[in-house]
């Protein structure tokens, strides 16, 4: 008989799900990942799991990755569209799909864990921490899906075992976006956005799946809303300083005005529209990057989790930029 708990994992082949996959082998989880045949499995290649590659919209799909689970994290989403219906088709239709599939499954299942977003809650004001008890008000299309996620997993949890963890700024090994600063910074350039003092909740990729696997295995956990997130938040100056110690540059610091980022934000969303793909900086990405606190409260997930930050800023950012060498990013 085999004692193992098994796990799926939505969005295992991306940056946050292929880290989560690691910490599920490494803890002796048999991991189902549910991928598209279209899928690169670049990341999970030579990994101890199985593919399920009917994407998240095929129930009949779903039922053969969940039959006979123990947990499911969807971790997977959409967090660039060209059109609004995009974001809510990527991150309310398909968790629909799934919650509906799980629903036949919860004689066995565990736990089902949505990651969403500190974008559902929106910025700080006026230096205002946000907790999990503050109203959601969140300013861009992205955040208003996952916000309508939220919602449609709260409409289940009286069927099912459910527990939602907000992630703040993500960064660490294979991330793509926040790796744009890094490698502007390598090139001796350091851009920071409006003259104002900006604070930021930033959290290393090790530390929040570790936080949706301690999520996902409490047993005080379901019905629950969690953020995990440092327990510090950081200025751009701060951030600057230690990537400076770590890769020994002191780059040249341009503050670029709120009126210059709208300015290429709405010149990167016109030329979006004769590309397939969608801008990666756009007007609602301008908004969102203007805002001078984007700051969470973890002190519930420390109190009802036991979930602490293992990794300080400074060695996320050297253990990061040493990946990024490895791969010859940098």
């Amino acid at each position: 008989m085999n004692d193992k708990q098994t796990a799926v994992v939505t969005g295992a082949n991306g940056f946050v799900g292929s880290h989560l996959v690691d910490l599920l082998l490494e803890n002796n989880y048999i991991v189902r990942c549910i991928t598209r045949k279209s899928s690169n499995l670049k990341w999970l290649k030579d990994k101890d799991v199985q593919i399920f590659d009917s994407g998240l919209m095929d129930k009949e799909g779903l039922r053969k990755a969940f039959n006979g689970a123990d947990y499911i994290y969807h971790v997977a989403g959409v967090v660039k569209s060209k059109k609004p219906e995009g974001y809510f088709k990527g991150n309310v239709d398909t968790t629909r799909a799934l919650l509906e599939t799980a629903v036949e499954f919860k004689g066995t299942i565990k736990k089902f864990l949505i990651v969403s977003s500190q974008t559902a809650v929106g910025p700080s004001y006026n230096g205002k921490v946000i907790t999990e008890d503050d109203p959601c008000n969140p300013i861009t299309t992205y955040g208003r899906s996952k916000l309508a996620e939220e919602e449609l997993a709260k409409s289940f949890m009286n069927l099912l075992p459910i527990t939602i963890c907000r992630a703040p700024a993500v960064f660490g090994d294979r991330d793509t976006e926040i790796f744009i600063f890094f490698r502007t910074f390598n090139k001796g350039l350091m851009t920071t956005i409006g003259f104002d003092k900006k604070l930021i909740s930033l959290i290393y990729v090790k530390d929040l799946v570790k936080g949706f696997m301690l999520a996902a295995e409490s047993l005080k956990s379901a019905g629950q809303t969690y953020f995990i997130s440092s327990e510090k938040y950081y200025s751009w100056d701060e951030i600057g300083n230690i990537t400076s110690k770590v890769l020994g540059k002191n780059p040249v610091k341009i503050k670029v005005p709120h009126s210059m980022v709208y300015f290429i934000a709405a010149i990167a969303q016109f030329f979006a529209i004769f590309s397939n793909k969608p801008a990666t900086l756009n007007l609602e990405k301008a908004r969102d990057l203007t805002r001078n606190a984007w700051i969470c409260d973890t002190s519930k997930a420390i109190r009802e989790l036991n979930y602490h930050q293992s990794f300080p800023l400074e060695e996320g950012i050297k253990r990061t930029c040493d990946w990024y060498k490895s791969q010859n990013w940098l």
